[in-house]
């Protein structure tokens, strides 16, 4: 999930602490300005195409990457979709949409990375990005919400089974950021009184999930597996 979004925000970060890169998602071509923006900045990275829904499609992005780099030792599952409609209105293509990639994609990515993880004998780092809305709701958004909360239990599920492998299983729950997306939605009357509904009153900064993504993904959190961090200004534990 890196052509866009925090995917492509973590990208730039995570090489400049020194990891090797390597970007996903369904269109490789969004994703070489990210690639040539990594390595002129004295990174690297490496950009391959991957369809989470499709197990196919992951198994030959990891042969890729395997190839390049060695054995993934670290997965940021980042890909994900919303759904905007009244819950009547979810059509089943829809529902099947959003569950395929934030739920099944995610299980997918992390099963392949796992048992090549496991053949090399090679400890590593799943990291999940969930969401608030997989602790909390919000109208509009059922099969996000429950695709999120989904995605939690099965973080706190393969933290279980893979600790024997050594590897690490966590999630970060972010609340809401400021993006080009919503930008102009935060400015609007509607945006500002969803704003006053966050603790701290204010939405986030991209910046701020970059502290608790290089704690899950180093060795500073090699006793934490199974653990949900929510970044969110406090609106999972808002008042009802």
């Amino acid at each position: 999930g890196a052509s866009s979004g925090f995917g492509q925000h973590f990208a730039p970060a995570l090489a400049r602490q020194g990891a090797k890169v390597v970007v996903a998602a369904r269109r490789r071509n969004p994703l070489l300005a990210l690639e040539e923006q990594i390595e002129a900045d004295g990174g690297k990275c490496l950009a391959v195409a991957m369809d989470v829904t499709d197990r196919n499609s992951v198994k030959e992005a990891f042969e890729q990457a395997e190839a390049v780099f060695g054995c993934v030792d670290v997965l940021i599952n980042n890909a994900g979709v919303g759904d905007s409609n009244a819950m009547f209105d979810v059509s089943s293509e829809e529902w099947d949409k959003v569950m395929d990639t934030n739920l099944k994609g995610a299980f997918n990515a992390a099963q392949e990375a796992a048992r090549r993880m496991s053949h090399h004998h090679r400890p590593g780092s799943i990291i999940n990005i969930a969401s608030v809305l997989g602790l909390r709701v919000a109208s509009h958004l059922t099969a996000y919400c429950a695709s999120k909360a989904g995605l939690i239990q099965l973080t706190k599920a393969m933290a279980l089974e893979l600790a024997r492998n050594n590897i690490r299983v966590n999630a970060i729950c972010p609340g809401y950021f400021l993006t080009e997306i919503n930008r102009d939605f935060m400015a609007s009357d509607a945006g500002k009184k969803m704003i006053q509904r966050v603790p701290q009153r204010r939405l986030g900064d991209l910046s701020e999930l970059l502290g608790p993504l290089f704690l899950l993904a180093s060795d500073a959190s090699s006793f934490m597996t199974g653990s949900i961090i929510s970044v969110d200004g406090g609106h999972a534990v808002s008042t009802l």
